[in-house]
């Protein structure tokens, strides 16, 4: 086992650098199933059980229970989740004002400000703020529907690639 001693103000402490490895190297039964899923599973994994509630030019407003696939160790929504929904939904909402093409993501900020537990009704609101010839803002809110709470924010900003005149 690689350790590290590091001092402190307590006096040393011991480094378990191996740590890091089995965080990111997970194996075992459920690492080997991965293996066998079918390509371009993974927007459906996230987006099964989204119902649009509302469009309008430059607007989307979604909700969805979140299920217990959707977790984290901690028990509540993933961040990593939050983001897929923030790029997809983001996206979707390009369309509402014309453009031909959703593009590709040139940067995804997010803010999580709360948690959302298995069961939990959210609410995502998905605004278009410009939508030019080669670039597009959104912005996209996650609350819990039952307080209005807000749970994450994020910004997505995306390259809509311009056709070529060949």
């Amino acid at each position: 086992m690689a350790t590290e001693m590091k001092d402190t103000k307590g006096g040393e402490v011991q480094i378990d650098m191996e740590a890091a490895r089995r965080y990111l190297e997970k194996e075992g039964e459920t690492a080997a199933s991965m293996d066998s899923l079918p390509d371009k599973f993974f927007e459906p994994f996230i987006m099964k059980g989204i119902r649009v509630d509302r469009i309008e030019r430059g607007t989307i407003v979604c909700s969805f229970k979140v299920p217990p696939r959707l977790l984290n160790g901690g028990g509540f929504l993933h961040g990593g989740a939050t983001a897929t929904l923030v790029d997809l939904v983001g996206s979707a909402v390009i369309y509402t004002v014309g453009a031909p093409t959703v593009g590709v993501s040139v940067e995804i900020n997010i803010s999580y400000l709360d948690s959302a537990y298995a069961g939990e009704d959210v609410e995502i609101e998905a605004k278009a703020l410009r939508v030019g010839k080669a670039v597009a803002v959104v912005s996209i809110e996650f609350r819990k529907k039952k307080t209005g709470k807000i749970i994450a924010q994020g910004r997505h900003t995306k390259y809509l690639a311009l056709a070529s005149k060949l």
